[in-house]
């Protein structure tokens, strides 16, 4: 299975369990990578037989910039739902989301969630 990867999408969002994060908001960052057959687009160089990354941008950004959810599990989980529902090329879907501030008074990059989700398991 091939694999189309789109890393370090920044939006803001308001998410958090805290009212104050979705009071204030913060920037999160998202990575995304697909699992799909990217054969015929290698071989016809036409955008029909592969998936448009500037429409999932879009799509996540639709998400992230959205209604807040309070975990960033459930933002991810949200992503990758979303992502299989919308591009049936696509088998497999691993989601990262990155918190860079989370509001507690500590130093480190920020937390990060990693799950992955296949068709036919969650859809």
């Amino acid at each position: 299975m091939d694999r189309m990867l789109l890393q370090g999408m920044r939006f803001f969002g308001y998410h958090g369990v805290f009212p104050e994060e979705n009071k204030l908001g913060q920037q999160f960052y998202v990575d995304l990578e697909l699992r799909l057959d990217l054969t015929r687009a290698a071989e016809t160089d036409e955008l029909e037989h592969t998936v448009n990354y500037a429409g999932i941008h879009e799509l996540i950004k639709q998400i992230v910039e959205g209604p807040p959810f309070k975990l960033i599990e459930a933002l991810a989980g949200g992503i990758a739902s979303r992502v299989l529902d919308a591009y049936t090329n696509v088998n497999e879907v691993t989601v990262r989301v990155t918190k860079p501030h989370p509001p507690f008074d500590i130093q480190f990059d920020g937390v990060t969630v990693e799950l992955s989700r296949k068709r036919g398991k969650h859809d």
